[in-house]
């Protein structure tokens, strides 16, 4: 066998073509930071998304000219272009807010190393801080109570599901902090069913999980006979129970990145309702931010209406009036006021700008109560499209 087919010296090839991609890789990163540099002293968006269509579809034609699927050269590009938002983005708010500016932050979350709450943090964290100081919570109430008091810098909540839709027990929590939300995470969730030794479905007769991966993946378990559901405090929870039994009919849902913190192996993946399934996080802290300009922005608040006839559509029609788009509307019961509801409400809009502080003005004439809970960069960054005539 001649060397061009040697298996090991193909596997050294890509080996170095891999670390030549990622120095480059790096290079093209560290551009980013000079634009944003630049988009500061000049007050310009952080993105461009002209210009985005223009390179993805200058690129998709030269992947094709040299045997490459449009698909994939969007799709890796698509990534690149979202990393480089990101990276602008953090990089502006710590210009517009110095005081924040640390190596080490603390952030407290749900349950342990491993847990969707803990992977999120260093998600969040991986652009803004060189080192994280954990805090595993058992309870939602826990992570709030340990920013309150000063013990950590932030509290990572989860907010909302794709599938199982909002969790409510954050949402009235909200309602009797005085901490701001300052960032937000959406994070791709891919429940596995994972085990600690060389199981078979049939095997399983017992799954661990926390009640929303339960509820996310209720079609694939309702599927399964004679499994009996164990409900713990967060998935890290029910990772350690089953690296704990090492049993063979013990089961969990969680993630494979989680997984092998507990040396547990994915017996099935991708078990969810919905194959797209994403969690949405909110950062908490006890003093709000603010927004660079340049940047899109979310404002979170929560009112109260009086108990009339079309009350909250004269508040949404505020909303139009002054141009201002809601992504979330969220009705919670308030406590000790029977049949009396407080809503949450999400609106892309920059807190200190002309029009938000009209429309709150206005708000404020037309509601029993009102209060903004925070006003952050957004990170929900959409891909920019591609004509289809492109991919073909």
């Amino acid at each position: 066998m001649t060397d061009s087919l040697d298996l090991n010296v193909i596997r050294e090839q890509i080996t170095n073509l891999d670390q030549e991609l990622l120095s480059l890789f790096a290079k093209r990163r560290s551009l980013t930071l000079n634009v944003a540099k630049s988009k500061a002293h000049q007050v310009r968006p952080v993105r461009d998304q002209q210009r985005e269509q223009e390179l993805l579809v200058r690129l998709i034609q030269l992947g094709k000219d040299q045997g490459l699927d449009a698909h994939y050269v969007t799709s890796i590009f698509q990534t690149i272009i979202e990393d480089s938002v990101l990276n602008q983005q953090a990089f502006l708010q710590q210009l517009k807010n110095p005081n924040l500016k640390t190596p080490t932050v603390s952030v407290a979350f749900l349950g342990d190393k491993g847990s969707y709450s803990h992977l999120a943090s260093y998600r969040y964290f991986s652009r803004r801080a060189e080192e994280i100081i954990e805090c595993g919570c058992d309870t939602f109430e826990d992570i709030l109570q340990q920013v309150e008091s000063g013990n950590v810098d932030y509290g990572m909540l989860p907010i909302e599901n794709t599938s199982s839709g909002s969790i409510n027990e954050v949402y009235d929590l909200l309602q009797h902090t005085n901490l701001s939300i300052v960032g937000e995470l959406s994070q791709p969730i891919d429940h596995c069913l994972l085990t600690a030794s060389n199981s078979t479905l049939s095997d399983i007769d017992t799954i661990y999980a926390h009640a929303q991966p339960v509820q996310q993946c209720s079609n694939f378990l309702n599927k399964q006979d004679n499994i009996r559901i164990e409900y713990c405090d967060s998935s890290a929870q029910a990772m350690l129970k089953a690296q704990a039994l090492q049993q063979a009919n013990i089961g969990v849902i969680g993630s494979e990145e989680g997984g092998k913190l507990y040396g547990l192996m994915p017996l099935k993946k991708s078990i969810a309702n919905q194959q797209e399934n994403h969690s949405r996080f909110i950062l908490v802290a006890r003093k709000p931010v603010d927004v660079a300009v340049q940047i899109p922005a979310k404002t979170t608040l929560i009112l109260a209406t009086s108990q009339e006839p079309g009350a909250l559509v004269d508040c949404l029609i505020i909303l139009k009036e002054f141009g201002i788009n809601m992504t979330k509307l969220e009705s919670r019961p308030i406590q000790g006021r029977p049949w009396e509801e407080m809503f949450y409400i999400d609106v892309e809009a920059n807190l200190k700008s002309s029009a938000m502080q009209e429309c709150l003005s206005k708000l404020n004439d037309n509601t029993r109560f009102i209060k903004v809970l925070g006003c952050y960069a957004s990170e929900q960054i959409k891909p920019t499209k591609v004509p289809a005539s492109e991919i073909e």
